[in-house]
């Protein structure tokens, strides 16, 4: 498991949107997740320019809206996200339905940025706020037994049309390791650019894990179980050949159908030039440990 660090950071340490907005600033002093005490830095991830709002909240995944990238943005307006709970259940000391507005007044919201990238070879530089999934699942209480964390999506076909279609075995699902879930990288996303986090980008809180590919960051998430067996998930139930449970970001491995060595960020235009992916996202010196001495062409 992960070293935990103790945060230190307050709402005055949040870097505001204008300041977003601005490359210097951004280049210069976006707070880091730091591993040892949660030192300020500016990594090569961070130091990159993030994308626009209006980039950001209109090109998306998120099925249950449609397959279109701009559907998301069509429909999901029609998502009520208030009032909402979501259930921790399995193996915890404290099963139960809790509210989102309960759950993030007991949180210390902090400034993430994160480089996006997703299996289309396409990324997004996005900053996130949001708080640790590991202290959700302290306060959950996780039990010595527990090996995965499972997540579910809302299904709520009155608002969400593409649910209404087998595209996939609704409701959407993901998994982590125990590890991996606890370890300080791996978030619950509340916002962006310091604004409630919008419908089509997951509302009210979805997960955001930075080294694996975007499909892993399941959105709107109603249930969260704590389990001593790996969990069904969404892409690896529907084609178990081009999606493993893992899929952490890893260009030596290509996709069945095309290669995952290089990628394009939104907001470049057509003829943008493509740049090398890397390895875990570029966060291999954080999390490279967790998979030590797995053969990750086999677990991918």
């Amino acid at each position: 498991m992960a070293h935990r660090w103790t945060n230190t950071l307050t709402q005055a340490d949040v870097t505001p949107r204008a300041a977003f907005l601005n490359r210097r600033q951004v280049m210069a002093g976006l707070a880091g997740v730091g591993l040892a005490g949660m030192t300020r830095r500016a990594s090569a991830q961070e130091a990159l320019e993030p994308n626009t709002w209006e980039e950001i909240t209109s090109y998306n995944n998120f099925y249950e809206f449609g397959t279109g990238k701009d559907d998301p943005a069509k429909y999901a307006g029609a998502l009520t996200t208030e009032p909402w709970s979501i259930k921790i259940d399995g193996l915890v000391d404290n099963p139960g339905d809790y509210d989102f507005k309960a759950i993030v007044s007991e949180m210390t919201v902090e400034e993430r940025i994160y480089r996006f990238r997703c299996v289309e070879a396409w990324s997004m530089v996005i900053p996130w706020n949001g708080f640790e999934l590991a202290d959700l699942l302290n306060m959950a209480g996780v039990q010595d037994g527990a090996k995965y964390v499972a997540f579910e999506t809302a299904v709520i076909p009155d608002e969400m049309p593409g649910v209404r279609y087998p595209i996939l075995d609704w409701p959407y699902r993901e998994g982590l390791r125990l590890d991996e879930a606890m370890h300080p990288l791996t978030i619950m996303a509340t916002g962006i650019y310091d604004r409630p986090i919008p419908n089509q980008n997951g509302a009210p809180l979805r997960l955001v894990v930075p080294w694996k590919y975007g499909f892993k960051s399941i959105k709107s998430i109603v249930r969260i179980t704590l389990t001593d067996v790996e969990p069904p998930t969404s892409w690896n139930m529907s084609n178990p050949r081009e999606y493993g449970f893992y899929s952490n970001v890893n260009p030596n491995v290509d996709h069945p159908r095309w290669s995952q060595a290089s990628e394009r960020q939104i907001g470049g235009g057509l003829f943008a030039k493509r740049i090398p992916t890397l390895m875990y996202n570029g966060y291999e010196n954080e999390v490279a440990g967790l998979y030590e001495g797995m053969d990750l062409s086999e677990y991918y």
